[in-house]
């Protein structure tokens, strides 16, 4: 939590009073983090460069997985066993009164 001892000297200088109201109801979870300098560009990019193509690696595994289940789906489908067990289960179902 933020207290005033946490905040720097310079947040204490508006006269209006109206930002000090406007802070007192927000709870840093790092105090003092709103006073630290902004991030810039090259930093960012240097930090989140990495990861840069992570979500195309990510759509290609799970395309890879989809493709080889449904190979799997289809090399068991036509099988002889299979077949007969689905043509026998259609043929009951349409054969009720």
């Amino acid at each position: 939590m933020s207290t005033t001892s946490d905040i720097p000297q310079h947040a204490h200088q508006d006269p209006s009073g109206a930002a000090a109201q406007a802070d007192a109801k927000v709870r840093e979870i790092y105090p003092g983090a709103s006073y630290a300098a902004p991030v810039s560009a090259r930093t960012r990019l240097r930090l989140l460069g990495s990861e840069a193509g992570m979500a195309t690696a990510e759509y290609a595994i799970a395309t890879l997985a989809a493709v080889g289940f449904a190979g799997i789906l289809v090399f068991i489908l036509r099988s002889d066993e299979v077949r007969g067990f689905l043509l026998n289960l259609i043929r009951t179902a349409l054969a009720l009164p």
